[in-house]
């Protein structure tokens, strides 16, 4: 090396969980159909390990409410989008007056889907039930009319057209976890398959 060479100056990109690469765009995986869900017949069922059931019409929802995080989401396809701006009810609002002693949940989704979290995932301002992205309507591509929101794991947990969760005592694995996927999830753990 030349006296005083000290080689190209690196620019610092944005924090990444390992193994992710920047997309601008937002790219769209499923695991089935995209399900045509009617606002006028969608409902959200949050039940608890004991058989009570809370339920929601899209008008209640939407009167609930409504918080607008903004959140870098991570695909365990390895892309990562970051800044995402949502809009949408706090799991915080819907478990509020819940009795129930579980420490699961599995979230199911209109089109049959289903995911597991541990629920203190779903609670402490970590997950919502958004229903706009960017400012505008949440496509049905994107899980519209709502989708579960839980940008801290893998995106997969972000279950699309989500219908209701239901709380659980003992962990039971959801779709893509009885396929061999991590039960929880953590991008920054590279939590992708079981046994990582």
């Amino acid at each position: 090396m030349s006296p005083g060479f000290q080689g190209r100056r690196r620019t610092s990109g944005p924090a990444l969980p390992p193994g992710q690469y920047l997309t601008e765009d937002f790219p769209v995986l499923s695991a089935g159909p995209t399900p045509k869900v009617p606002l006028d017949g969608w409902e959200f069922v949050l039940s608890t390990e004991t058989g009570a059931e809370f339920r929601w019409t899209w008008p209640e929802l939407i009167g609930l409410p409504q918080e607008a995080p903004t959140v870098d989401i991570h695909c365990v396809t390895r892309w990562s989008k970051l800044g995402t701006r949502w809009q949408g009810v706090s799991l915080d609002t819907l478990l509020d007056g819940v009795d129930t002693t579980a420490r699961y949940a599995l979230v199911h989704s209109y089109g049959g889907y289903t995911t597991n979290l541990p629920l203190d995932d779903l609670r402490g301002g970590r997950a919502w039930v958004v229903h706009t992205y960017d400012g505008g309507p949440l496509s049905a591509e994107h899980g519209g009319p709502a989708r579960l929101l839980v940008p801290h794991l893998y995106f997969w947990k972000s279950a699309k057209w989500v219908h209701g969760v239901r709380l659980l005592v003992d962990d039971r694995p959801g779709f893509w976890e009885t396929a061999g996927y991590h039960d929880y999830g953590d991008p920054w753990r590279e939590q992708r398959y079981q046994g990582d």
